[in-house]
């Protein structure tokens, strides 16, 4: 019966999803108290902030610059995650996304140089201890899943002088966008102005410093094209 009805709750937000009739009653039991508990601790952000939607907030997690942050429905954040909203504009985490344990969404850094924004869009999955800066601004795009350790740099230091020190001379800013339907391995890095093409594939513990088309696989450090989706 208990299996009967988490399937019927997930199929709300996902047509798609089977239960495994493996999985042990007494499993089903805690993880659905750990749910419970996490809709709960989201409450006080539900009701102060007018989210709408289910929210499910796991312990220790911090958000800041809440008048700057839009969540939709069905928005999972892990243990011990930090949403950091200073900025220009805002964090934005759409519809059915999942962020794992220990991560950090931070806009800004700095308040003489404020970021601008970090948008995730809808059904994007992000794994553990993900680090995302805003600042020249992060999006995200749909149906996108990540592995654990992401790592997304939109700045960078300049460091042209020999006589200034490098902390002195300012940063430059372009942004990265990742594309719709995109898949990225565990331990990547992307650095400042890099864009990647809708359904692009990206290879554990590579570091992306420039644009790729879309279908892309590409992996290494730095990062090269490897293939293209659909091609022998």
């Amino acid at each position: 019966m208990i299996h009967r009805f988490i399937e019927f709750v997930i199929q709300k937000r996902n047509p798609n999803f089977s239960l495994s009739r493996n999985i042990p009653i007494n499993h089903l039991i805690e993880i659905v108290i750990r749910k419970i508990m996490c809709l709960i601790r989201a409450q006080i952000y539900i009701f102060r902030f007018r989210f709408f939607g289910l929210l499910f907030l796991e312990k220790e997690v911090r958000i800041e610059g809440i008048s700057s942050i839009s969540i939709g429905k069905w928005v999972q954040i892990g243990r011990g995650t930090t949403l950091s909203a200073y900025g220009q504009t805002k964090l934005i985490l759409g519809n059915n996304v999942t962020i794992g344990k220990y991560s950090s969404f931070v806009v800004s850094s700095s308040i003489m140089n404020p970021g601008k924004h970090i948008i995730i869009e809808d059904n994007v999955g992000i794994g553990d201890y993900a680090h995302i800066g805003g600042g020249g601004g992060v999006i995200i795009g749909k149906d996108t899943i990540i592995g654990a350790y992401l790592s997304c740099h939109p700045s960078n230091h300049n460091f042209e002088s020999n006589t200034e020190l490098i902390r002195l001379q300012g940063v430059n800013k372009q942004g990265i966008k990742i594309g719709n339907n995109c898949w990225i391995g565990a331990k990547v890095t992307i650095l400042d102005g890099v864009e990647i093409g809708y359904g692009s594939v990206i290879a554990a513990g590579a570091v992306v410093t420039k644009t790729f088309p879309p279908n892309s696989i590409i992996g290494g450090v730095p990062a090269k094209l490897i293939k293209k989706r659909g091609c022998i």
